[in-house]
């Protein structure tokens, strides 16, 4: 588990408070002008963030003339981690050890007291004072900066893995879009030109009507192949625009091309959403292609209307006047309408009639002010 950060105001205001504790300790409150800049150096940390370089010039003095260091090194940790001039960040350093180790005032200098061992020491402990904020605020932004990189390259990665899933996506699609060219769309073609053959050469009119509707049928499916076709082998490149899709004013169409006999009732005005209306047209199609496939020489029933802020398809068959030829199905049309629907806040439902038909409804909500 991520520990939680401090909000940046209050890590803030926990050092402006640190700061003040620390001059209260090594500033005596009879030296005034020494606790005005301690106050100040406490105060610039505020700072910190938005003027790093200000806030450690402002900090300064107060290291130089009392003991009151807090400050200063908040500040030169603050400038380490966010400046890359390693230069500057010495410079500071090396200021801010040699002011602490000399005495104030600087003209009680003397000579005598820069020699000796001891001197020597607390030259050197002074100065690594100062050199520690600066190796940790470096240690801080390399880490900073090794995260940024281990985030650009996770990103990358993903960026990777999503473009060699396209690739495998488009080879897929290259494949289907043979199979379908080779193999469904040749065998289509076959049902249409047989289909024109039996129009031409049929026995009686009713079988040549038959023949037709076949071939119409035929020939509006190797449309939407070769359509679909083109879709497929375009994956990858520049967008393919799709075919014109199907809307309310399409269903008299569709009934009428749907090779059985069917009724349609509807009232409903044409400036619905699009999407529901391809969910009515694909509902009413699925319906009609089972009626065609399972219930052989029955008759169908297609009412939709809207009431109470709810649109109803209803799409209700007899039962079948002869036995259903075993034809191959994939079992996914009423999944794909109940899916669609669930999408669109509606729902679908079918179930057999007791005179051994069948019914299957949509509702939809509608937006009544549309």
């Amino acid at each position: 588990m991520t520990p939680r950060r401090v909000p940046a105001p209050l890590l803030d205001v926990a050092l402006v408070g640190v700061a003040l504790a620390d001059a209260s300790v090594h500033v005596g409150l009879g030296d005034q002008p020494a606790m005005a800049l301690a106050l100040l150096a406490a105060f610039a940390l505020l700072l910190r963030r938005r003027l790093p370089l200000t806030t450690f010039v402002l900090t300064l003095p107060t290291a130089l003339i009392s003991d009151a260091a807090f400050a200063t090194t908040a500040a030169l940790y603050t400038l380490a981690s966010l400046s890359r001039h390693r230069l500057l960040l010495g410079a500071c350093a090396l200021v801010f050890g040699v002011g602490a180790f000399l005495p104030w005032p600087w003209s009680s200098l003397k000579t005598t007291e820069l020699t000796g061992t001891a001197n020597l020491f607390h030259l050197t402990y002074t100065l690594a004072t100062a050199t520690a904020p600066v190796f940790l605020g470096q240690l801080v932004q390399a880490r900073r900066d090794l995260s940024l990189r281990l985030a650009e390259i996770s990103e990358a990665r993903e960026h990777e893995r999503l473009l060699t899933d396209q690739s495998v996506l488009a080879k897929e699609r290259a494949q289907l879009a043979r199979e379908m060219h080779d193999v469904v769309s040749h065998q289509v073609s076959l049902i249409a030109v047989q289909a024109g053959a039996l129009q031409v050469a049929g026995p009686d009119a009713k079988t040549r009507q038959a023949a037709a509707t076949i071939r119409r049928l035929s020939v509006q499916t190797l449309d939407e192949l070769r359509h679909m076709v083109s879709v497929l082998r375009a994956s990858g490149s520049r967008p393919t625009e799709l075919t014109p899709q199907p809307s309310l004013a399409d269903l008299h169409q569709l009934v009428d091309a749907g090779g059985i006999e069917a009724k349609l009732h509807t009232d409903l005005p044409e400036d619905l959403p699009p999407t529901v209306q391809r969910a009515v047209y694909r509902t009413v199609q699925e319906a009609l292609t089972n009626v065609r496939k399972h219930a052989p020489g029955a008759t169908a029933v297609i009412r939709i209307h809207h009431r109470a802020g709810i649109l109803h398809t209803t799409v209700t068959n007899t039962a079948p006047t002869r036995l259903a030829l075993v034809l191959p199905s994939s079992h996914h049309g009423l999944v794909g309408l109940r899916q669609r629907a669930e999408l669109l806040g509606g729902s679908v439902t079918s179930r057999p009639m007791p005179d051994g038909g069948y019914e299957l409804r949509l509702e939809l909500p509608v937006d009544p002010n549309r």
